[in-house]
């Protein structure tokens, strides 16, 4: 494990939004209170109430800015943007063992607006991995028709599809095809 697992999740739950983004995959994948609902129950998020259209609307808006820490071209540029994303909600780090988990540490205030509680885990996860000089480790698919986001947790930092059963199969099939093709020749 390079991070704990409370970041690793963090780090899971910002791979999946942005991936649930139309750039990512064609379609929106949060296209309203039941799918954000959906998504906050697949991450297990806590202490969460109604969703309403407005917290859809916030979270769209926090995907792009997470979109955009892994877009940055330079650490630098990451640094600014995630002190933006941190910076703009009340982090309020807290010991908690609710739902069954053990100690671990939330940066949300407790009865926080679901969008303080994104941005301000998720955020810090983020944080975690730039102060670790692992910002290489936030990447985009290698695929030429895939534009979905992956976080590199591999030993060796030698992931390079969002997923191996679709992209990278795909490029593995094709690379084998093209060489069975010069063999020919």
């Amino acid at each position: 494990m390079i991070f704990t697992h409370d970041t690793e999740h963090a780090l899971a739950v910002v791979v999946d939004l942005i991936n649930s983004g139309p750039a990512a995959g064609g379609a929106e994948g949060l296209a309203g209170p039941a799918e954000l609902r959906a998504f906050l129950d697949r991450h297990r998020f806590s202490d969460v109430g109604e969703v309403t259209g407005r917290d859809v609307a916030e979270f769209r808006q926090q995907r792009d800015r997470f979109r955009a820490v892994f877009d940055a071209p330079d650490v630098i540029s990451a640094v600014r943007l995630i002190n933006e994303i941190v910076g703009a909600v009340r982090t309020t780090p807290h010991l908690t063992d609710h739902d069954d988990y053990d100690w671990h540490v939330h940066f949300f205030a407790p009865g926080a607006p679901l969008f303080e509680h994104l941005a301000a885990d998720c955020g810090m996860a983020l944080a975690y991995v730039v102060s670790a000089g692992e910002l290489d480790r936030l990447r985009t698919c290698e695929a030429p028709d895939c534009s979905r986001v992956l976080v590199d947790l591999s030993r060796n930092r030698c992931r390079r599809y969002c997923d191996s059963r679709t992209c990278g199969n795909r490029m593995h099939v094709a690379a084998y095809r093209a060489r069975q093709r010069e063999a020919a020749h």
